[in-house]
């Protein structure tokens, strides 16, 4: 079997495609746009089996569409709600969703969901059609967006669960997961791995169970007893989440893990923090005391925007924290900042910043 990238795409064919894009009056990232379309003829040239094609096409259709959806909201704060289309709306969970849902739409939130029944139906109703958006899934038995974002053009559907998954996840700066099914477990298993690995920046997830249930209890046991007992995940894994059957305190999670901390920025091995208030030093020499552990080398430092940070004009007029993070540590990486949003000198809870 030849090797593809013994196959590169001819000269004459890259110049063709960047003139193809000069013409189409693509003026900003022309290397990224060029790089696509020098993946697309690579894939003709393999030569891919049809069905591979097909299903490229199709993913990159379906995020263009879903990108396009998500851009006029590009600066609005977004938590996707999680949970099962079974739900009936008499079940406490479904009004534990809608409230939810109401409690942050009432903040500036809007609120991001699969647009089927069940739970994605209660916390659409909640937000309401204006602060709502929908990734819906083409299944033989789930086919419409429900009523309230089938009532706007905040929906996209999608045919394959990967291309709906990455956007549920992408744009949001929270997760809330009501009780469900295999789904529901699904997406909540991939954020706790995004956030372990380091794939995805921290942001806060909430377990939201109805007063009085005991569903993430019973999932919190098994990672207790069996998971960290057994070695595959770490004693503070589970820590990242909150489980919780208190629709107030699901509502201030996600708000409050925005009290402080902004933004973040790799810089080749160094990590910048971008905060919305100064610490102090004595606060910073406590965070260095607390997170030693956490650092490859150094000290957890003050510091002015980096050169980067001033070329891009990356978040330049924020106070920052920068560190050399031990890379095996990244997913423990929350705990920092919890405690950056419990410094004394931090400002009121607030939005997060557009990334």
């Amino acid at each position: 079997m030849s090797n593809p990238a013994a196959n590169p795409v001819p000269p004459g064919v890259t110049e063709a495609l960047r003139s193809v894009i000069s013409e189409a009056g693509i003026t900003e990232n022309i290397d990224l746009v060029a790089r696509i379309l020098t993946t697309g003829v690579s894939l003709g040239m393999d030569p891919a089996d049809r069905l591979d094609l097909k299903i490229t096409s199709a993913a990159l259709t379906e995020m263009r569409a879903a990108f396009r959806l998500f851009a006029p909201y590009e600066g609005v704060p977004k938590v996707t709600i999680f949970g099962s289309a079974r739900t009936k709306s008499a079940d406490t969970l479904y009004r534990s969703a809608a409230s939810v849902a109401e409690a942050l739409a009432e903040q500036g939130w809007m609120v991001v969901t699969g647009a089927g029944p069940g739970i994605m139906q209660a916390a659409a109703e909640g937000a309401g059609p204006h602060r709502s958006i929908g990734v819906s899934i083409r299944l033989p038995f789930e086919e419409k967006p429900n009523a309230v974002i089938g009532s706007s053009a905040n929906n996209v559907a999608m045919k394959y669960f990967f291309t709906r998954k990455l956007m549920l996840v992408k744009e949001s700066h929270g997760f809330v997961c009501v009780p469900g099914g295999f789904g529901t477990l699904d997406e909540m298993f991939e954020l706790l791995t995004l956030q372990q690995t380091g794939k995805a920046e921290p942001t806060p997830i909430v377990l939201l169970d109805a007063p009085g249930g005991t569903f993430w209890q019973g999932l919190q046991r098994f990672v207790d007893e069996q998971l960290v007992a057994s070695g595959v995940v770490s004693p503070d894994d589970f820590d990242r989440v909150l489980v919780t059957d208190s629709v107030t305190a699901a509502a201030d999670a996600i708000t409050g893990f925005w009290r402080n901390y902004d933004s973040m920025r790799w810089v080749g091995k160094r990590l910048v923090l971008r905060l919305r208030a100064q610490p102090t030093d004595a606060e910073i020499a406590d965070l260095n005391e607390r997170f030693a552990s956490l650092l490859a080398q150094g000290s957890i430092e003050r510091s002015a925007p980096l050169a980067p940070e001033l070329s891009d004009d990356d978040h330049v007029d924020l106070p920052r924290l920068v560190l050399t993070l031990d890379q095996f540590r990244v997913g423990s990486l929350f705990r920092l900042i919890r405690a950056i949003n419990d410094l004394p000198s931090a400002s009121a809870p607030a939005v997060p910043a557009s990334t």
